[in-house]
Order: C-alpha cells, then sequence, then structure tokens
C-alpha cells in the first residue's frame, strides 16, 4: 500500500500543478469560465459574478501549492482534507455539467488541453479514488526535506504565483493557446469543415410530441418526424419548449465561428479582414475599461491615421454605453459591435490592441504595453 500511496501523491502532486500554473498563465479566462458556472442557468450564482477573478486566482493558486505541499510531505492533514474537499466539489459540479450539458468545457486546463464534459468527469473520477488513497492513508506520507527547506520551497512557489499572476494580469498571458494567437490566421480559422476537405460534426433535432387526446408524449428526431410522416398525424403536437439538439457524430469545428463586426447596422467583417493593415482596439466592456487608458489610444489612433492605417474599436457594450463613453472620452475613432465572448478570446485585456494583415493576427498588446506609433513604426511597417 505504501508503494501505492507514493505514486498517488507524486500524480495528483504534478497535476495539481500542471493544472494551476496552466491556470494561472491565463486567469481572466479561467475567470470568465467560473462566470459561466456562476449563470442563472447554471448555478444560479449571480452575486459571484464580480468576484470570478479573485475566485480565480484564489483556486489556482491553490491548486499550486496543495500540489507542492503533497509533493513536500508538509501539512499532510490539512493538504489531504483540502485536496478531499477541492475535488468533491469540482467531481459534483463536472458531472452536474456533462449530464444537463450546461458548460462544454470545464477549463480544467485552460485553453491548452480542453475537455469534453464527460472527459472532464471522468478526469475528476480518477483523481477522486488516487486522492482517495491519500486521504486515509496520509499517514505514510512523510516530508522529504528538513522542515526550513520544505517551508522555503513552499515560499517561493507561493512568490512565484503571485508573480506570475500579477505579470499575466498587467501584460498578456506567456503562451496564448487560443485560435487568436498571434501568427494565426482568422480566415482560415473561420472556414468550415465543407471548405476544410473535412467531415463536420452532424447533429440531430429532437421533438417532443404530445397527444392532445391521450396525454402520451414521446420523443423522435427530425428525420423521423418527416419521413414517417408524423407531421400529418395532427392529434400529435410538437411542444416547443422541450425541442433539443443531440450530438450525432463529432466531426471538425471551426475554432472560430463568432468574428462577426457591425458597424451602425452594417456588417463590416469582409472589410477588416481584407485590410493590408489594421489596429483594433477591444474593449469586451467599455464601462469596466480604464479611462486613462483612451487617451494613449486616441493619440494612437490619430498618428494611425496620419499613415493611412485605420483604427477600429470593438465592443459588446449596448450603444448608448458606447456612445455615451465614446462623448465623454472624446474618442477619434468608431466604435463596432461584436459578440462578447469572441472579443474575451481574442485578447486578455480590456482594452486591448490588435493588429492585422489581411486576416493574420500580427501582434498583440494590453494597453499597458502599447508602444508609440512612432516606436511600432519603425519595427513593424
Amino acid at each position: 500500500m505504501k508503494l501505492i500511496t507514493q505514486i498517488s501523491r507524486l500524480l495528483v502532486g504534478l497535476l495539481f500543478i500542471f493544472s494551476g500554473l496552466i491556470k494561472l498563465n491565463d486567469p481572466m479566462g479561467f475567470s470568465f469560465k467560473l462566470g459561466d458556472y456562476f449563470a442563472a442557468d447554471v448555478l444560479n450564482l449571480p452575486f459571484l459574478q464580480d468576484y470570478t477573478l479573485p475566485l480565480a486566482l484564489f483556486i489556482v493558486v491553490l491548486e499550486v501549492i496543495l500540489g507542492v505541499a503533497l509533493l513536500l510531505g508538509l501539512w499532510k492533514n490539512i493538504t489531504a482534507w483540502l485536496l478531499l474537499l477541492m475535488i468533491v466539489f469540482f467531481t459534483f459540479l463536472t458531472f452536474y455539467s456533462a449530464y444537463f450539458n450546461k458548460v462544454t468545457d470545464c477549463g480544467c486546463f485552460g485553453d491548452a488541453i480542453p475537455l469534453t464534459p464527460w472527459e472532464s468527469f471522468g478526469k475528476d473520477v480518477v483523481l477522486s479514488v488516487l486522492i482517495a488513497i491519500i486521504f486515509f492513508q496520509r499517514k505514510l506520507i512523510q516530508p522529504i526535506f528538513k522542515p526550513m527547506a520544505s517551508y522555503i520551497t513552499l515560499g517561493l512557489s507561493f512568490f512565484f504565483c503571485f508573480w506570475l499572476g500579477h505579470q499575466v494580469l498587467n501584460h498578456l498571458p506567456l503562451k496564448d493557446f487560443r485560435a487568436y494567437a498571434e501568427g494565426k490566421s482568422i480566415v482560415e480559422g473561420m472556414k468550415s469543415a465543407e471548405e476544410m476537405g473535412l467531415e463536420p460534426t452532424q447533429y440531430a433535432t429532437i421533438y417532443t410530441l404530445e397527444n392532445a387526446s391521450t396525454g402520451e408524449s414521446m420523443k423522435i428526431d427530425s428525420k423521423r418526424y418527416i419521413d414517417e410522416g408524423w407531421w400529418e398525424k395532427k392529434e400529435w403536437q410538437i411542444n416547443s419548449d422541450l425541442t433539443e439538439t443531440a450530438l450525432v457524430k463529432e466531426g471538425y469545428e471551426p475554432p472560430i465561428h463568432d468574428f462577426v463586426i457591425d458597424l451602425g447596422g452594417s456588417e463590416i467583417t469582409d472589410q477588416v479582414l481584407e485590410a493590408d493593415l489594421i489596429f483594433l482596439s477591444i474593449a469586451y466592456r467599455m464601462e469596466k475599461t480604464d479611462d486613462a487608458a483612451y487617451a494613449k489610444l486616441n493619440e494612437f489612433a490619430l498618428a494611425a491615421a496620419d499613415k493611412g492605417i485605420p483604427f477600429l474599436g470593438l465592443s459588446a457594450s449596448l450603444p448608448s454605453v458606447v456612445s455615451e463613453k465614446s462623448e465623454y472620452l472624446g474618442l477619434r475613432f468608431s466604435i463596432a459591435s461584436m459578440d462578447e465572448t469572441a472579443l474575451k478570446t481574442i485578447v486578455r485585456a480590456n482594452p486591448g490592441i490588435v493588429l492585422l494583415k489581411r486576416g493574420v493576427i500580427v501582434k498583440k498588446w494590453h494597453f499597458q504595453d502599447l508602444p508609440s506609433f512612432a516606436e511600432l513604426e519603425g519595427e513593424l511597417f
């Protein structure tokens, strides 16, 4: 049993450190995922929506610290209890998400290793077994270093987490695993399975039919509904509130499917993607941005315009908010509307700046890192 316990200790410790560091590379992305879980149609915890980022930071740092403490053999009782409580909670969460198909990616390993809900649940079940072994055999866990060396190692781990979190929140993630990473083509990412010569994902629409005379109900897919002539049977009516979409066969899904830009009621997506060069200022919520950033963006936009390079703002804020903020800040560039999730995915900053060249992402900046246009002109143009 001692060998099994030590193997479990090693696997759980390393996995917790890896999982924590991957999410700490992009805590804002993990906070968005927590926001999905707190939504009204999932856990219905709207009062936590304003605290997703601090909660995300707390969880990922705790993951790393628990993994390090487990490997070091420090505080074995506290560590074992916290590991058990965490895995019980997350196993419930992933099962709930998988069974009710609420959140399609748990965010366990950020964007680096996307997992389906059932894959996430399976991973947590395996972890639950390993952590249960650690919990019930925690007396077999012994420190690997002297106390002082262990505390120094744990302290250094904490300060590394603090440094990394500060770095990525005030700049950008060290490694971008998303479809909008520098060098990626948005145009290529939007191509359908047919355009790529691949098999698309297949879905079926499932109707719930109810018999007006007998009160019976039954489920039937749309193909059978048409082929078998159920639409002709007047006593059977579709309850549209219970209509579902079911996955039939997994295939290729474009990584980018919601890049649509609207300016004043006109779609300008193609113009943006076909531009030789264009700067995009992305603020998924203008009401949550640092107003001081816009003075810098205004100056940059004017300098770009002097060189004939367009500068366009993108936001998911309500038109009234955009209009009010634009007037208040004296913005010298237009603000187009776009899906909030897409904007959050493109760049982890509010605002962030993206340089596109014929649909290819050349460079991305956190607003604090944006150089002057003169500096950039010599570097990129």
